[in-house]
């Protein structure tokens, strides 16, 4: 079982910087697709950023070029780096584990990752 456990949330300024970080599991295994996703009151949960064991990575737009998604596989640590924070990242964050296929073909697309954590609340004030 796929074991997945958010840390480093908080509250923080308007172009200030978070990192959050992911106990995960599945970086013991020679293949996966894990990444970062958000969710905000009244909107869908979007993916953010994906990184696969052969180290690809995919980012959404919205947040292309301020986050950074990389992992420490000696400490089995995913990590999301936000730099220039804005208010409308304010949400819940979550990272999520799939095959290592889902990040060649579906990154990003929520309902292909099939293993989650319990999420990390992320507000940025203006």
């Amino acid at each position: 079982q796929v074991r997945l456990v958010e840390s480093g949330g908080g509250s923080v300024q308007a172009g200030g910087s978070l990192r959050l970080s992911c106990a995960a599991s599945v970086l013991t295994s020679s293949s996966y697709c894990i990444g970062w996703f958000r969710q905000a009151p009244g909107l869908e949960r979007e993916g953010l950023a994906t990184i696969e064991s052969r180290g690809g990575t995919r980012y959404a737009d919205s947040v292309k070029g301020r986050f950074t998604i990389s992992t420490d596989n000696t400490k089995n640590t995913l990590y999301l780096q936000m730099n220039s924070l804005k208010p409308e990242d304010t949400a819940m964050y979550y990272c999520a584990a799939a095959a290592a296929w889902t990040c060649r073909n579906w990154a990003l697309f929520t309902p292909a990752f099939g293993s989650w954590g319990q999420g990390t609340q992320v507000t940025v004030s203006s």
